[in-house]
């Protein structure tokens, strides 16, 4: 029997003794100002946050970004803030791989620490959240939870589909404690919360 069976077969005999779930029923964190504390937690993990008070105000404020100005391709699944490449057209998710900014939905955020959680409801690759150069999410300012524990009793993990926790742009770090933005995903991450 070779090394590796030996180290599955002694793992599989050994039991370790039961313990017991941890009791949710707790306080968990919350915000006087759910709203500032993830705009605040967002900005510190890389991300930019911004309020406005309707959809309509965010061509503006795009228009005033260097990134956007720059941009050749944009993919966007907002209507009233339409693109220039439609992702629904697209049949191989490598064909998003040059695509420079994405205008994308976001359910909800989470203050305890900036996330905000996707979906690939009505987006054809989800790829492009991971893919993209620069990245805009739009989420309801009501939408917002104080924690982990509330953003967790919003979600139908049962449900098929796709979903993730997005928290700032793409970043790494090393032992030299050298912070890259950007090294595996968007180098961007822009959340505008509609008030």
């Amino acid at each position: 029997m070779g090394s590796k069976h030996s180290i599955l077969a002694a793992i599989r005999a050994s039991n370790a003794p039961a313990a017991a779930l941890p009791n949710l029923n707790q306080t968990w964190i919350t915000y006087a100002d759910r709203s500032r504390a993830f705009a605040e937690v967002l900005t510190s993990v890389g991300g930019r946050c911004e309020f406005v008070g309707s959809r309509s105000e965010i061509p503006a404020k795009l228009a005033a970004q260097p990134n956007f100005a720059a941009a050749k391709k944009v993919v966007s699944a907002l209507a009233e803030l339409p693109g220039n490449v439609d992702l629904a057209a697209i049949v191989d998710p490598h064909a998003t791989e040059d695509v420079d900014f994405a205008i994308l939905p976001g359910r909800f955020g989470v203050s305890e620490n900036g996330a905000i959680w996707v979906t690939d409801e009505h987006l054809r690759h989800r790829a492009i959240y991971f893919i993209v150069q620069h990245l805009v999410l739009v989420i309801d300012e009501r939408e917002i939870v104080d924690n982990m524990y509330a953003a967790y009793q919003r979600l139908s993990l049962g449900a098929k589909g796709f979903g993730a926790f997005i928290a700032g742009p793409s970043k790494t770090a090393d032992i030299e404690q050298s912070l890259v933005i950007g090294a595996h995903g968007p180098r961007s991450l822009t959340v505008f919360c509609v008030r």
